[in-house]
């Protein structure tokens, strides 16, 4: 039988970028219904090439066939903080990816959400990995921390996103749950909200083992 495994970090009031209100409830208009402020890229995420003007081509516009398909799962768990994730380190994975492959680099860094850490102190993709992965044709590269590289740092932020997004590489950041995942392949899928023109998109993430 198949497996399923969700992981999406819970849209939750603590989580930056998100809250939540009332705007109906049952006592008083007979139905409960809220009130959702969102950030593009909270919390489990997909950005559009758009994010950082590699293109057009808003989260609406990226087929759903791009958000479905094979994905490696790298083991990674345990790496320092702010550490440089480079080609060597995906190990024997990096042979064996091909054109269309997904790619999930399982940090366990998804454990210090809530924490300063969690945002200041991620480990990152380098440059030479985003470029090899838009050499191999990796359809989606897939991360634990909130970006694939360093906030703090306005150039290296940029120039990595640039040249996954610019290059064909769909981006998923702030996924959890990677430790529950036995196999080393698995069916990934990430599916945002259909915003018109949006930048980016939360998303619903998970993977199926056969």
């Amino acid at each position: 039988m198949a497996r399923m495994i969700d992981l999406t970090l819970p849209l939750a009031s603590e989580l930056p970028g998100f809250s939540i209100e009332p705007a109906r409830t049952l006592a008083e208009h007979g139905w409960n219904a809220t009130t959702l402020h969102l950030y593009s890229h909270c919390g489990t995420h997909m950005d559009a090439p758009l994010h950082f003007g590699v293109g057009q081509q808003s989260i609406d516009q990226i087929p759903l066939d791009r958000c479905i398909g094979p994905a490696w799962l790298v083991d990674l768990d345990g790496i320092e903080p702010r550490a440089l994730i480079r080609v060597r380190d995906l190990g024997v994975i990096g042979d064996r990816v091909d054109s269309g492959d997904g790619l999930l680099l399982r940090t366990g860094w998804s454990r210090r959400v809530g924490q300063p850490a969690y945002r200041d102190e991620l480990p990152r993709v380098s440059l030479e990995l985003a470029r090899w992965c838009v050499e191999r044709g990796v359809r989606l590269l897939g991360v634990e921390p909130p970006s694939v590289a360093d906030v703090n740092d306005r150039q290296e932020v940029t120039d990595v996103h640039r040249a996954l997004l610019g290059g064909g590489v769909i981006v998923v950041e702030g996924l959890t749950n990677l430790d529950q995942i036995r196999s080393e392949r698995v069916t990934l899928m990430a599916i945002p909200l259909k915003i018109a023109g949006g930048d980016g998109s939360p998303v619903r993430a998970f993977a199926i083992e056969d």
